[in-house]
């Protein structure tokens, strides 16, 4: 009996200590997101961009939490990801039946673009998975770079699609896409120029 009576104590400790940690992760829990994405809304708000920065960043808060360098990695990480997709969209459309020649000019440079755009971006995002303190300088200006000459490429692409080159509906969807992947593509700009500048 006496054993049966120290295993239920052992049993009631454990249970209770088990209630107050959970209940302590529980209450943490909600103040730290909180915390984490008032951080993204207010980095966001340095950006030219700050509601698409923080719609498309707030998803990833408990990834980021406050880390300014966790912060640019999964902007530039996001923006990658919708640069693909964005290409992809692209080159499927490029094969549309009914497409004027002018339309079909227009999208193959477009794609090229946009194709060079994710090269750009996926070397920048290689590159930032090896920032070390002695060579922070030098492979954040590669970074720099690359995303920069990204955002060069997109924007190149948005011009091909200025004046009278398509029809209304298919020039809509086109500009929405590249439009929303060169925003994102700034704000990961200023997002890493902002983890830079606390570096120098």
């Amino acid at each position: 009996m006496e054993g049966s009576s120290n295993s239920a104590h052992f049993l009631a400790a454990f249970l209770i200590l088990f209630a107050f940690h959970f209940n302590s992760i529980s209450a943490a829990g909600p103040a730290a997101r909180k915390d984490n994405t008032e951080f993204i809304r207010t980095s966001c708000g340095t950006t030219i961009y700050p509601r698409l920065c923080f719609t498309s960043l707030s998803a990833h808060a408990n990834v980021i939490q406050t880390s300014p360098r966790l912060l640019a990695d999964t902007a530039l990480s996001v923006t990658l990801s919708t640069a693909r997709s964005t290409s992809s969209v692209m080159s499927n459309l490029l094969l549309s039946h009914g497409l004027k020649p002018r339309e079909v000019v227009a999208m193959k440079d477009c794609v090229e673009e946009l194709s060079d755009s994710v090269d750009q971006l996926r070397k920048a995002m290689g590159e930032m998975n090896q920032i070390k303190g002695s060579n922070f300088g030098l492979i954040m200006n590669d970074i720099q770079t690359w995303v920069s000459a990204a955002l060069t490429y997109e924007d190149t692409c948005t011009d091909g699609f200025a004046g009278n080159t398509m029809d209304g509906k298919l020039k809509k969807a086109v500009r929405t896409r590249i439009v929303k992947i060169a925003h994102m593509t700034s704000n990961a700009l200023a997002l890493i120029n902002s983890y830079a500048s606390l570096h120098n």
